[in-house]
């Protein structure tokens, strides 16, 4: 099954999405690329940091399952390939949510937000973003929760870490539920062909 994990900057995706990982053994978070610098104080693991070069030339080699641009800067993720018996956990942008759901509308997208603008500016100031980039953000968040509450499955508050954690846990419990009862038409495979291709969009919104 795939589970995205989708919102505007500030909105706690990259946290809730490792916390979950933590508490469900069976979830596989797949890590994104990007050509963006790594900022100050931020895991080298957070994303695949590649230099342009690298990362149009897996574009042009249907490496990923999405990609966006963002600022000069593109954002990406590879085709998953989970663990067998694993479940994907995407943690994406708006613009990545669409395109997975277009590719594959089995896939279930959670929306996540942040309580508030105020809250949202200071978890991306906290981050190292500068002022002109926070209000970009912000400015760019009223029309991502606008878009993302249209094509979202379910919407999630991120008003505390845990409790964020535990209800996003509990829809991917639920969607597991529905899935083994078939019941719904929730979950899938990603196969060769849900490949993202051709030229890089040019209305698009920055991944964590």
């Amino acid at each position: 099954m795939i589970f995205v994990l989708f919102g505007p900057g500030g909105a706690g995706k990259g946290t809730i999405a490792a916390k979950l990982v933590e508490i469900d053994p069976r979830l596989w978070l797949s890590r994104s690329w990007t050509t963006r610098a790594q900022r100050p104080g931020e895991p080298a693991d957070a994303y695949c940091f590649v230099d342009r070069a690298t990362f149009e030339e897996h574009v042009r080699a249907g490496e990923f399952f999405e990609w966006a641009e963002f600022l000069g800067n593109l954002y990406g993720t590879p085709v998953p390939r989970p663990p067998e018996g694993f479940d994907v956990l995407l943690e994406i942008d708006l613009q990545g949510a669409q395109q997975v759901r277009s590719k594959r509308p089995d896939a279930t997208l959670i929306l996540l937000l942040p309580p508030n603008s105020e809250i949202q500016a200071e978890r991306l100031r906290s981050r190292g973003d500068s002022e002109d980039h926070v209000a970009k953000r912000l400015e760019a968040g009223f029309e991502e929760e606008r878009i993302g509450r249209q094509i979202a499955d379910a919407v999630v508050v991120n008003d505390g870490l845990m409790r964020a954690a535990a209800e996003v846990a509990g829809i991917v419990d639920s969607c597991r539920s529905t899935a083994r009862t078939g019941s719904g038409t929730a979950g899938g495979t990603v196969g060769g062909e849900d490949q993202a291709s051709g030229a890089l969009p040019d209305d698009v919104s920055e991944g964590s």
